[in-house]
């Protein structure tokens, strides 16, 4: 029999819409006083170790985690665990590869790229282009999430949803800039980590997994370990790696916050919480997957036993930390989308910076354009994980790559970067019109990384190495950033 649900919609939208509004005050007290484009989309490049802390924290456990993992585990049971080990290792990475580009005062990952290329104009193009499709595809994994929340809990149509979702978190986006958006952040990880803590204590209440403890670890549960999809779950960890290597809202905390000890701290600290996570959601799917076998979509996974098996009250909070989880995520990637639009894409149309005294209203139009082009973006899935492995194959390997072998191989030159920029999003597409190659590797991810590097390599060998030092391209780019400010 069908298990009903016994959910007060209109309770929950009271709620939320208190919960909303209350951010947006926050958003708008904490940022009074912003005077410059720097304050706007960095923070003042001043941001301390716990709101570092809070938005990283935040970010990783968004719609992935609340959603997609959850629906991963209700299929593959301990599956649900490989997007936070994924990320975890992403945070890793950058905390001990990349933090030091703090002290260059880059303001977006197009500028740290052209850096590694002695300051490469074409490839600051390239990649300026690049990550801004980059920030929206992220952004619309979040809104489509945040969407799914609001269509099966309250059955608003999904298109209307996505509007909802964007409008909710560019709201104080757009009043508070990066400031509202860490603050905000770190108020929703404490949220979103209690309701998601007591999720799992009444799910395993549920399951009676203190009498009948086998109830999590029955084989079937580890069948992603097996011969036959052991390299689609190496997929999905290296898919969230590279994800979280390449984002850019994770580069924008390197540039935004106070020092490089600051990044490191708080990003080593956040990956070993979401270690911790990673079993949350692994206990909710296989919940759902006992208790409601017939859910339809995988995603559907945690609203639904939100909404049918939870108390009302405990149902309304957990509701809210997963849209925290949700709407934490898409303002990070909102404010790091709207940087790259200005500094980036704005540059590359109009030659020229926006100019000074209008440069929060420009920020502010940025972000409004970000948030229209996500949604859009998020018309085309609606599946998380799939959703999320194929825009990392897309728009991220390549350039996961030219970001590796520019920082690390001194040989590499600025063809070679492009190569790798433009075969690794050719080679995603290719295997995603080729069904069985998709099957066979789990995804697009493995052939577009490795045939990217491939192409690095070769194109920088047969090219004139580069000859310019690192103090000359950090000299190159600060020298074209005061022309354009002046």
């Amino acid at each position: 029999m069908p298990v009903e649900s016994t959910f007060n919609k209109d309770l929950f939208f009271i709620i939320f819409g208190i919960y909303m509004a209350g951010m947006v005050v926050l958003g708008w007290w904490v940022s009074r006083g912003q005077k410059t484009g720097d304050d706007f989309l960095l923070g003042g490049r001043k941001v301390p170790f716990l709101l570092v802390l809070g938005t990283t924290i935040a970010t990783m456990v968004g719609t992935g985690s609340s959603m997609g993992a959850v629906g991963k585990a209700y299929v593959q049971g301990w599956a649900g665990a490989l997007f936070a080990i994924g990320g975890a290792l992403g945070l890793f990475f950058l905390a001990r590869f990349f933090a030091d580009v703090r002290k260059y005062n880059f303001m977006t990952l197009s500028e740290e790229m052209s850096f590694y290329y002695g300051g490469n104009r074409l490839i600051k193009g390239i990649v300026g282009v690049a990550i801004f499709f980059a920030s929206v595809g992220w952004l619309g994994t979040h809104i489509l999430g945040g969407s799914l929340y609001l269509n099966w809990v309250a059955g608003i149509d999904m298109t209307t949803a996505k509007v909802l979702v964007a409008s909710g978190f560019t709201i104080y986006v757009i009043i508070g800039g990066y400031t509202a958006v860490v603050w905000t952040d770190t108020i929703q990880a404490v949220v979103l980590f209690f309701g998601f803590i007591l999720m799992a204590f009444l799910c395993l209440n549920k399951i009676d997994v203190w009498g009948n403890p086998d109830v999590l670890f029955n084989p079937q549960y580890f069948t992603f370990l097996g011969s036959g999809q052991i390299l689609g779950s190496i997929t999905v960890v290296i898919s969230i790696f590279i994800s979280v290597a390449t984002v850019p809202s994770f580069r924008q905390r390197i540039y935004s916050s106070k020092d490089k000890r600051t990044v490191q701290r708080s990003y080593y600290i956040s990956a070993l919480l979401y270690l911790l996570f990673a079993i949350i959601p692994v206990i909710v799917g296989i919940t759902a997957y006992n208790l409601i076998p017939e859910i339809p979509k995988p995603d559907q996974a945690f609203p639904e036993l939100v909404t049918k098996i939870m108390p009302v009250s405990i149902g309304i909070i957990v509701l809210i930390a997963g849209l925290s989880a949700v709407i934490s995520s898409a303002s990070s990637d909102a404010i790091a989308g709207t940087s790259i639009l200005l500094r980036d894409i704005f540059i590359l149309l109009t030659g020229k910076m926006p100019p000074k005294e209008r440069a929060i209203t420009y920020s502010r139009y940025g972000a409004m354009i970000t948030s229209m082009c996500a949604v859009l973006f998020s018309m085309l899935s609606d599946n998380i994980f799939d959703y999320i492995k194929d825009m990392v194959g897309i728009v991220m390997s390549g350039m996961f790559v030219c970001a590796v072998f520019g920082k690390f191989w001194k040989r590499s030159t600025w063809q070679g970067g492009v190569a790798a920029l433009i075969t690794g999003s050719a080679t995603a597409l290719i295997v995603i019109f080729v069904p069985e190659w998709k099957a066979f590797f789990g995804g697009v991810t493995i052939p577009s990384v490795v045939v990217s590097s491939i192409f690095c390599v070769v194109v920088s060998l047969i090219t004139p190495p580069n000859t310019i030092t690192d103090e000359e391209a950090l000299a190159s780019l600060e020298k074209e950033r005061e022309v354009f400010e002046a």
